[in-house]
């Protein structure tokens, strides 16, 4: 009996010992290579640069010109406008990084990272959402649109979808900060994310895992799976018109939101997956980036090359003609 508490007291200590102070993270470098440092920031800086001046762009036409203030283009604003802050909570640092050769980030700063891009994640997963959602509405019930699709019922949409987002960031933010960690402190990707922390920490993870899964369960499948509903009915509706111009017409409307859906899921599944089938945690985080850096820059792009009337909006601003007339 009294070896058996004389061994418990051991192992009591020895944790304590290894569980230190928790002051900094180490991110996963993107090269070991100084020569390929200013290439990189020079490519990361141009990218973060055209992301926040395309999506920009995008939110300053919907607000001047008149016949962009639509449902639709008001999504759409929200969206850009989502891109920005999700690209600012990751490339900056990673700019910072490369610049100072130095990949640490304290313990708070990690953590608000990873509350803010879990948040915007979600927020812009929700916005795709109502978007499919707003083109069902105008392809299924035309005549009735403007009736379903009401201001007070748009605004309705976006406050619920940034309370939700803004509730299970904080909370997973919040179970983050119960959790001990032991010496071993490198973050494998090129930023902070709750999955990752919750991976590197030396104490009992349990029921972060639990609220983890029932939160990606509830906040991430219902609106992927709300997607696919709307366009199951919309692909039903179009089967039904006898006028194949009305079905291109109609179907057309959608083609920008159906190909930045297609980037933001796939490339989000992909990292996710990537974890199951790779022991390379280079290569996943490599792919991470794909959804955090590089569709949010796709975006603007997306939208602006399909869509005439964004394209018009886009034109006068850069001319410098007043469009809200």
């Amino acid at each position: 009996m009294i070896t058996f508490v004389f061994s418990m007291r051991h192992i009591n200590n020895m944790k304590s010992r290894n569980q230190t102070r928790v002051s900094e993270f180490l991110l996963l470098a993107l090269t070991e290579d100084l020569e390929m440092q200013p290439t990189l920031f020079s490519l990361f800086l141009s990218i973060y640069l055209v992301t926040v001046l395309g999506n920009l762009l995008i939110v300053l036409a919907v607000i001047t010109s008149s016949h962009l203030h639509t449902p639709m283009y008001f999504f759409l604003a929200n969206l850009s406008f989502t891109d920005i802050c999700f690209s600012t909570t990751t490339i900056p640092k990673m700019l910072v990084s490369l610049q100072a050769q130095n990949q640490s980030i304290t313990y708070a700063g990690c953590l608000a990272q990873a509350c803010f891009v879990l948040f915007f994640a979600t927020v812009e997963s929700n916005l795709l959402s109502i978007m499919a959602y707003d083109r069902y509405v105008a392809i299924c019930h035309p005549l009735r649109y403007t009736t379903i699709m009401n201001p007070h019922l748009c605004s309705l949409l976006i406050s619920f979808s940034l309370l939700i987002s803004l509730g299970d960031a904080l909370l997973h933010s919040l179970m983050l900060l119960r959790l001990s960690f032991c010496t071993n402190l490198e973050i494998p990707y090129f930023f902070c994310e709750v999955v990752q922390v919750i991976k590197v920490a030396c104490s009992d993870t349990f029921i972060n895992n639990i609220i983890l899964y029932f939160g990606a369960g509830i906040l991430g499948a219902t609106p992927f799976f709300g997607i696919i509903f709307s366009y199951t009915k919309i692909v039903s509706s179009l089967l039904r018109m006898p006028s194949t111009g009305g079905k291109y017409k109609a179907f057309s409307t959608c083609g920008s939101h159906l190909s930045v859906v297609s980037l933001f899921y796939g490339t989000a599944f992909g990292a996710y997956i990537s974890t199951t089938f790779t022991h390379s945690t280079r290569k996943t985080a490599v792919i991470s980036i794909m959804y955090t850096v590089v569709t949010p820059m796709m975006n603007p792009f997306i939208y602006s090359l399909r869509n005439r009337d964004m394209k018009g909006a886009l034109r006068n601003i850069i001319r410098g003609i007043p469009v809200s007339q």
